[in-house]
């Protein structure tokens, strides 16, 4: 008997989405000019105000509320009739010294022996949905976000402002395989239109009709296109109208959209939220570490779908506990309680060597704060970082490094695929 999955995504201009992207901004901005900063940042922002607050232990100082301007401009948050400006906000810092009881659980003599920043379960997941192992409902949800910002920022469609939401159900059958797209719902944020609310919506029905949902159905491979029937229940600003959005509609919050940021609502979340903290975090992490082992083991061709858990104790390097769970969807004759002793011994999960491995002290965090953590194409670039107090940086990083192949050879070698 089939079924109907429906995941989420909301765009940068999202007031959450502007908490996390400040909050990875300034992490970024700290480990720029001072690689091992700690840093646990948070963000509210509401009509015409933001409030960072969080600890901070670090040997660079930076004008955090300049980097906040400068991000909230780059979103989009440019005029004072959206109420929210990047010019003309209050910027608030109460951001204070990481607790000493905390560091005295992270530093070790012997740097391999580092503590995890705190306790906790995290998950990483992949399946074999798409073509970048995460599942179908949040790659379309976060596809029409992005291109509806390309169309934004390219004044394409010129009335748009920067917050909008997505939401997009599937039917699954029996073996969870995809068989249709059920419904797709859009609300976006626009202009006013001279007080006309029926050809206001007339016009963005018919813009996301005619023109989002064609570019991102033909972004894909012919068999996902085939998903786009002529039958699917398109849902635009289904209230009527949204002119007030951004934080003047909702006040955002930074880590308020985790679900977003994995999975889409698949596999499992162990509710620790990943902006504004630096890798000491295992939230962070470890969840990248899990993602990523789940990747390469989809891809390796051990199961269609890959479930992992670990935990950690704060102030203990090894983690407490790692499961896998292939979902009943296994290829090989290799029990999951054997797969993960296996898996244990291949890869080093104490937080430096996840740190190590994916070079996760460079600053390659402001990237991960919209559009999702996990599915992202893995990248070099170089990121330009300039301060009043420490001058200009120019570094070449590697964005989502946690989702390359390179243990997949090894995995198909170890495992007799």
């Amino acid at each position: 008997m089939s079924y109907l999955f429906t995941s989420e995504s909301v765009s940068e201009g999202h007031p959450d989405k502007v908490s996390d992207q400040i909050s990875d901004g300034i992490l970024d901005n700290f480990l720029a000019f001072d690689p091992n900063s700690k840093v646990a940042c948070e963000t509210l922002v509401t009509t015409g105000q933001v409030i960072l607050s969080g600890e901070v232990s670090s040997n660079t100082y930076l004008d955090v509320q300049e980097i906040a301007r400068d991000i909230i401009k780059d979103i989009g948050y440019n005029n004072d009739l959206y109420k929210f400006s990047g010019e003309s906000c209050a910027v608030m810092s109460l951001i204070h010294e990481q607790s000493e009881d905390i560091l005295r659980g992270l530093e070790r003599s012997v740097k391999e022996d580092q503590g995890a920043g705190d306790q906790g379960i995290m998950f990483g997941y992949a399946c074999n949905e798409t073509e970048n192992s995460i599942p179908l409902t949040l790659d379309i949800a976060n596809r029409l976000l992005i291109k509806l910002s390309k169309l934004r920022r390219s004044k394409e469609i010129p009335y748009l402002r920067p917050d909008s939401k997505s939401q997009v159900t599937i039917e699954y059958d029996d073996n969870d395989v995809p068989l249709r797209i059920d419904t797709i719902v859009i609300s976006t944020q626009h202009d006013e239109f001279d007080n006309d609310d029926e050809k206001m919506l007339n016009q963005i029905r018919k813009d996301m009709v005619k023109i989002l949902i064609p570019i991102v159905k033909d972004s894909y491979d012919p068999e996902i296109q085939k998903l786009f029937n002529d039958n699917i229940k398109i849902y635009v600003n289904p209230t009527g109208k949204f002119v007030i959005g951004g934080p003047h509609g909702d006040t955002g919050l930074t880590g308020r959209k985790i679900i977003i940021d994995t999975y889409g609502g698949r596999g499992a979340h162990g509710g620790g939220a990943f902006s504004g903290k630096d890798p000491s975090k295992v939230d962070r992490s470890a969840a990248y570490a899990a993602r990523h082992i789940a990747k390469n083991l989809v891809k390796a061709g051990v199961s269609d779908e890959i479930l992992i858990q670990l935990s950690y104790a704060i102030g203990v390097a090894e983690p407490v506990s790692l499961n896998i769970d292939t979902c009943g969807k296994s290829k090989i004759k290799v029990s999951d309680s054997e797969l993960s002793k296996i898996v244990n011994e291949i890869f080093d999960l104490k937080p430096h060597s996840i740190e190590s491995r994916f070079k996760l002290r460079d600053p390659i965090y402001l990237e991960t704060a919209s559009y999702g953590h996990m599915g992202r194409k893995s990248e070099k670039k170089t990121k330009t970082f300039n301060s009043k107090y420490s001058g200009v940086k120019k570094i070449e990083v590697e964005l989502f490094p946690w989702e390359k192949l390179e243990y997949k050879n090894l995995l198909i070698k170890t495992l007799k695929l």
